[in-house]
């Protein structure tokens, strides 16, 4: 990953980077002005956070950015599979319906110009995703429920339904989440895996000392887009653990359900 600002408080992708169609982002929790838990770059507001700070968090993130706070587009997740379209239908909707159309949702799609979908994690993985041919972007909320229910396989079926997006066409990128060294697992959250077709040797290991198993986001999610046609070279992994690096990035495992989250965006340029 790369430093998109001079104080090094948001990131970006390699390979987006070089894109000038598209922007993105992923935040850290320096730069901001919540406190505790939430200290100090919170952006999300759906986690607990005074909404007056959060709302200064997003000031600060889209002055840096060049990004109009009013298109900041951030559902409340669920750990479902619900998918919207960010759409002129979407944009025809009242500010109240438009709030009540993000409930529930995990992963957003759009080939609006200007209008930046977001996810919020803490240990799950962001994944982005951009069609290069059909100029149409989606960011993706994959926890462990969502990466074995294949949010990501759905988000790309549903591009190719709603933008004719190609799979081999499409540029992915994978942000700070948990590591496969930190994410230990039950063996329910395994069996889950396996049942779903996982190949289980590449992505699972067990730990003697603990006598549990461990999951590896990245490389489950990097398969399932492999699976779907994604080519290999045009997935980036960020390789930052959040649990690992807690200090930077807010961790749930670490810190608590109630505490702040990392704002991943994707957006097509006007």
């Amino acid at each position: 990953m790369t430093e998109l600002t001079e104080d090094k408080v948001i990131l970006g992708f390699e390979q987006f980077c070089s894109i000038p169609d598209i922007s993105h982002f992923i935040t850290t929790r320096q730069g901001g002005c919540s406190e505790d838990t939430f200290a100090s770059f919170n952006c999300a507001p759906f986690s607990g956070d005074a909404p007056e700070r959060v709302k200064r968090n997003q000031e600060v993130l889209c002055a840096k950015l060049g990004i109009n706070q009013q298109n900041l587009v951030i559902p409340f997740q669920t750990h479902g599979t619900t998918i919207r379209a960010i759409d002129a239908f979407y944009l025809s909707l009242s500010p109240e319906e438009q709030h009540r159309r993000l409930h529930g949702v995990d992963a957003l799609i759009s080939d609006l110009k200007g209008m930046c979908l977001c996810v919020s994690t803490a240990d799950c993985a962001p994944v982005l995703l951009y069609d290069s041919v059909n100029k149409a972007v989606a960011v993706v909320h994959a926890g462990w429920r969502g990466t074995v229910a294949k949010i990501v396989k759905q988000t790309l079926d549903l591009m190719e339904q709603t933008y004719n997006t190609e799979a081999k066409d499409v540029m992915a990128a994978i942000g700070p989440s948990i590591s496969a060294d930190a994410f230990e697992v039950g063996n329910e959250v395994y069996e889950a895996f396996q049942k779903v077709g996982f190949d289980m040797e590449r992505i699972a290991s067990w730990n003697e000392e603990s006598q549990k198993y461990h999951i590896d986001l990245w490389e489950a999610n990097r398969l399932q887009l492999m699976e779907a046609g994604v080519e290999s070279e045009n997935i980036e992994i960020s390789g930052i653990c959040t649990y690992e690096n807690h200090n930077r990035f807010f961790s749930a495992r670490r810190l608590g359900t109630k505490s702040g989250r990392i704002l991943s965006g994707i957006m097509l340029n006007k």
